[in-house]
């Protein structure tokens, strides 16, 4: 069967890519920065591996604890809102967790999922990255972020695009997490399964693509 990496699954988004590709039968290879306490993701059967995605020790741990295992399909989930108005610091790990480390997670791994059959890169990314649909203002750090991520995989996909890599970033929808609030317009599993088909049929001939869940083209 084939395999999933997910990074940041003890919880939201992350869980529900857990619960569900585990029930189709996939190898499920998921971090948490605790694993002990991460109990509803040992539930799904996923393997569970510590990581705090900006911790650079930390990622070669796990590049230790994957070797040379193929990765059919890596999912960068891990982020962060940030401050809501300007704080410096804040904006840095802003940064650092939502455009540096899927970053550098993906050029670590680029192996791992070249050794696999089907050879595909996801970022979890927002439509608050856009900035032609930015109309709203507000959420510097997050909305900057995002389209940082954006821009850095968009990079990536041109630099890999003879590898037959495919990579995404895709938008989940406003999702009832902790992050999205009670009020979002959908639940987690609605967003997941739609996520989940746009992965089935991503390409690489689609690779650098920013799409939504349903599988939308966005705009930058």
């Amino acid at each position: 069967m084939p395999t999933v990496f997910i990074t940041g699954a003890n919880r939201g988004l992350g869980l529900e890519f857990a619960r569900q590709y585990a029930a189709d039968g996939w190898t499920v290879i998921a971090t948490a920065r605790d694993p002990e306490a991460a109990t509803e993701l040992k539930g799904t059967g996923a393997e569970v591996i510590a990581l705090e995605t900006t911790d650079p020790a930390g990622l070669d741990a796990l590049q230790a604890t994957l070797g040379d295992r193929p990765i059919d399909v890596m999912i960068a989930n891990a982020g962060m809102l940030g401050p809501q108005t300007f704080d410096r610091a804040g904006w840095s790990d802003t940064f650092m967790t939502n455009v540096i480390a899927p970053t550098e997670l993906a050029i670590r791994l680029k192996g791992n999922v070249l050794a696999s059959e089907q050879r595909k890169m996801i970022a979890l990314s927002s439509t608050l990255g856009s900035i032609a649909g930015n109309d709203g203002g507000g959420l510097l750090a997050y909305r900057s972020s995002k389209a940082a991520l954006n821009a850095a995989w968009r990079s990536l996909s041109i630099d890999w695009k003879d590898s037959g890599l495919a990579l995404a970033m895709v938008h989940p929808g406003w999702v009832k997490t902790d992050m999205g609030g009670p009020g979002a317009q959908i639940d987690a599993a609605t967003s997941i399964t739609g996520f989940r088909a746009v992965i089935a049929n991503l390409s690489p001939s689609q690779s650098g693509s920013f799409l939504d869940y349903q599988g939308n083209r966005l705009e930058w």
